[in-house]
């Protein structure tokens, strides 16, 4: 691994949070973890890999919907404990069917989060769930 991955400040688990920001728009698609592996395998191949925690396991962003991201840049913040992935999106960056997974805001006096986004798929469609 490239000495300028390693310097990077992993957590406790050995993971890194990621924002992922399309890269011409500048819209904030998805937050998700990588671990050295996974951003190596980025870095390798320009394709997002993130780590699942649930799962235990490297994943490559769009393995089942076909929503690939292509990397245009990689960036850390002052502290080198986060890192910011510009990305060229194909298709929705949510599992939801949003082009962003931040498809919700919080609006003072409501009761319930207000789905600002447009759901571009249907999930159960692409995935089967």
């Amino acid at each position: 691994m490239d000495a300028t991955l390693e310097n990077l400040k992993y957590d406790s688990n050995g993971l890194i949070p990621a924002i992922i920001q399309d890269h011409q728009t500048g819209q904030v698609l998805m937050m998700a973890w990588m671990n050295k592996d996974s951003l190596a395998k980025t870095v390798e191949t320009g394709k997002t890999h993130f780590f699942s925690r649930s799962r235990n396991k490297l994943w490559l962003k769009g393995e089942s919907s076909g929503h690939v991201q292509d990397v245009k840049s990689i960036s850390t913040d002052c502290d080198k404990d986060v890192v910011l992935v510009k990305v060229e999106q194909h298709g929705a960056a949510c599992h939801e069917g949003y082009q962003s997974c931040f498809f919700r805001t919080y609006e003072q006096g409501k009761e319930e989060w207000t789905i600002v986004g447009e759901r571009l798929f249907d999930p159960k469609k692409v995935y089967g769930k």
